[in-house]
């Protein structure tokens, strides 16, 4: 029910924030916004400090081009060799010690899942409907689910010739705790994926970067020892099987643009200020 709950919360949400990064010169009001998501200004902001954490005008601020300018300066020379300092529950560390990268076999690769059992089930998220899918060796595939992208199919595709039972695992319940505000008693998770050695490299190196922060492009591409390969990198990161454990909506454009997301911008956006929120909240 609670998961339900925040589904629900999140889709009124996400509607807010496309209704404020359409009309964000005219600096709308708490009483427009909430009006815009058919509630009443108290209503909303209740709601809204439950699902994030924070107040709508700090979100917001989460938001802007300008924080995300300053945490890409911020964060110029050790984003991904800082020191950390604190506990095994930390956001800074989560990705780094909690999720580990396992390559299909070049068998496994080529066949196309040839022999491979995936298990599969849709769930909700603090960020909206989610597939996760694994095998008996991981998670293989996790991706948002809305009306405009068919997420099961292009499951079914990427493994044309493995067998699907749509069942829940226990892979996919340690991937949903990950969506909690509370991650002091996670699972380690393992991937199972499939993927050029290039883009297990780049995917890797996402893991990295810690919750709160972002990096551009040219850093994934300077991390990965191939200063020059941003384009590439942003190749790969867009191919990314693992939507929020490999966290490549903390990856934007040097100028501060969000730039493109396979889940939706307005998602991106919403996981990039919950994170930041999470992270002022635990300071």
């Amino acid at each position: 029910m609670e998961k339900q709950q925040d589904l629900i919360n999140f889709e009124r949400i996400a509607k807010a924030i496309a209704f404020l990064q359409d009309n964000f010169k005219a600096q709308p009001s708490l009483a427009e916004i909430a009006a815009h998501v058919h509630m009443s200004p108290d209503h909303f902001q209740r709601l809204f400090q439950e699902w994030a954490g924070t107040s709508p005008k700090k979100f917001l601020q989460y938001t802007s081009i300008q924080h995300a300018k300053q945490l890409l300066a911020g964060q110029q020379k050790n984003l991904f060799h800082a020191s950390f300092e604190t506990g095994l529950s930390s956001t800074s560390r989560l990705h780094d010690l909690f999720i580990q990268i396992e390559g299909m076999t070049p068998a496994e690769y080529k066949q196309g899942g040839r022999q491979l059992t995936i298990r599969y089930a849709y769930h909700a998220s603090r960020f909206g409907n989610v597939l996760i899918a694994s095998t008996d060796k991981g998670v293989c595939y996790v991706a948002f689910e809305d009306e405009a992208n068919g997420v099961c199919e292009t499951l079914f595709n990427s493994y044309p010739n493995a067998t699907f039972v749509l069942e829940n695992s226990p892979y996919q319940k340690a991937v949903l705790a990950f969506f909690n505000r509370d991650w002091s008693n996670l699972q380690a998770v393992k991937l199972h994926l499939r993927g050029t050695p290039f883009q297990l490299h780049v995917w890797a190196a996402l893991l990295k970067i810690p919750a709160g922060q972002l990096a551009s492009y040219r850093q994934v591409a300077e991390e990965i020892g191939n200063p020059s390969a941003s384009r590439a990198v942003g190749t790969a990161i867009g191919s990314n099987p693992i939507a929020y454990l490999i966290p490549c909506h903390r990856v934007i454009q040097t100028s501060g643009l969000l730039g493109g997301y396979r889940w939706g911008l307005h998602r991106k956006t919403a996981i990039i200020a919950w994170e930041s929120a999470l992270k002022t909240a635990q300071q």
